[in-house]
């Protein structure tokens, strides 16, 4: 269950109960900015990390616009239904009731009324890399963990759970080669079948690996996988 807290400027959302010196630690950081971002296939989102007492380590990720709307509000979004950050709070929460590897979110914040700012903050997965600069570092590891990457979107498919960018910069592998699927924002419920979700997927695979010259076993697995499935 989600419960709202108004602390300072900030409205949080979460499931775990926080102190309000935690929430003040996560009001300071989400108003500090970013140290770091993700650089291959990263996606419009700022994310960052820290430790807060009592949690331990969390990613903190900052909601960016990308288009044209981001010479106008950058960082802002109109407020006429849940915000952002919470959409993908609650989306995150039920694809890991799934059995979906995913990060284990912490808390939700956002500020402003009409016009609002939004961060999403989760547990950091450690000593972790994305599949995609794993594929540059070591594309022999990246293919022995693509059986695990093509059980992680199956479960998509099945559960009908549109990932709208799920590419190898948003696969995650941890020191353990268990793999983690993050970035849920915009997610939703696909209204078509199974065939035409896989076909989505493996399109958005396909052209993620052809823009960054990642290697195209990373699809041809995939591809092969999938289709022996739905």
């Amino acid at each position: 269950m989600i419960e709202t807290k108004t602390f300072e400027a900030f409205v949080f959302g979460s499931s775990l109960p926080l102190t309000d010196l935690q929430f003040d630690t996560l009001g300071r950081l989400c108003d500090q900015q970013p140290k770091s971002s993700e650089g291959t296939l990263g996606g419009r989102t700022s994310v960052t990390s820290d430790e807060i007492d009592g949690i331990g380590s969390i990613i903190i990720k900052r909601y960016t616009r990308g288009g044209l709307m981001r010479y106008l509000l950058k960082q802002r979004y109109l407020k006429l239904r849940a915000t952002r950050c919470q959409r993908e709070f609650e989306l995150l929460q039920a694809v890991r009731n799934l059995g979906i590897n995913a990060p284990e979110p912490i808390a939700f914040a956002y500020r402003g009324r009409l016009f609002y700012r939004a961060w999403l903050i989760t547990r950091q997965i450690p000593q972790s890399l994305t599949l995609a600069r794993l594929a540059t570092q070591d594309p022999i590891q990246a293919q022995a963990v693509m059986p695990s990457v093509l059980e992680q979107i199956s479960l998509l498919i099945h559960n009908g759970i549109v990932h709208p960018d799920l590419h190898p910069g948003n696969v995650v592998v941890d020191k353990e080669a268990k793999i983690f699927l993050v970035d849920f924002d915009k997610g939703y419920l696909f209204p078509g079948n199974k065939n035409k979700l896989r076909n989505r997927y493996l399109s958005r695979w396909q052209r993620a690996l052809i823009k960054h010259q990642l290697p195209m076993v990373l699809y041809d697995m995939l591809q092969t996988g999938l289709s022996k499935r739905f």
